[in-house]
């Protein structure tokens, strides 16, 4: 094949990979199908074809904290839409402070969408987590409630992460559309491996607070809310 055609290949998958982000979910998936499908055949990677492959790498916080005995699930809900959202989520905290805050680093883009849908989810479960607070104010010791939130956030958590696994199986083919670009790979090379970050008791006394959060992740639609939406 001559290059003029391959410039044409790669200018109908880079048009797409744009369809790819409609707010219609049929429509992006049936071009995001299609795409995958055009650089299997003629051997592309992603960023072969786009031609946003110089765009500006974001690295920034966004506004969202925890502890670790407050919301310490958000850590893991961040991790989960990151590598769902060709980004990748880090914590940073300042010298002697107790809270961290969330990050990103991703493509412009990328960025920009991972970011909304994480505090659209992170404000799905501290909405849920303020009720079962308000619900159990009355004769509950602070540390109890508090075991009992984070037991929600963290069966959120799980159910997310089931359903992007359930997701990633039945479409296997998105996997290298959707992958994490090199270049946010790299702008997170002086960022250690994370380590572990707070704790949270799933046992049988807040196992009710554990499948109600499950549930709710599993069934979680950042498509309600947002006007544009990036098919997963």
């Amino acid at each position: 094949m001559n290059i003029k055609n391959i410039d044409d290949i790669k200018g109908t998958i880079e048009k797409l990979l744009a369809l790819a982000e409609s707010p219609n979910e049929n429509e992006a998936k049936a071009a995001l199908l299609k795409a995958r499908e055009l650089m299997a055949k003629y051997k592309l990677h992603p960023q072969e074809v786009s031609q946003k492959q110089d765009a500006r790498v974001i690295r920034r916080t966004v506004g969202i904290s925890c502890t670790k005995m407050t919301n310490t699930w958000a850590v893991w809900l961040s991790g989960i839409i990151a590598a769902h959202y060709c980004c990748q989520a880090y914590r940073n905290r300042n010298l002697g402070a107790k809270k961290v805050e969330i990050g990103f680093v991703g493509l412009e883009d990328d960025f920009e969408i991972c970011e909304r849908i994480f505090k659209y989810a992170f404000d799905c479960v501290d909405a849920q987590c303020k009720k079962i607070r308000a619900d159990h104010k009355e004769g509950w010791p602070p540390a109890i409630i508090r075991q009992m939130v984070n037991s929600y956030g963290y069966g959120f958590c799980k159910g997310l992460e089931a359903a992007y696994e359930a997701q990633d199986c039945e479409h296997q083919e998105w996997g290298l559309v959707l992958s994490t670009p090199q270049a946010v790979v790299d702008a997170m090379s002086d960022i250690g491996k994370p380590s572990s970050y707070g704790r949270v008791n799933t046992g049988e006394d807040y196992r009710k607070f554990n499948t109600q959060g499950y549930e709710d992740g599993m069934k979680f639609d950042p498509s309600t809310k947002l006007k544009r939406k990036r098919a997963f």
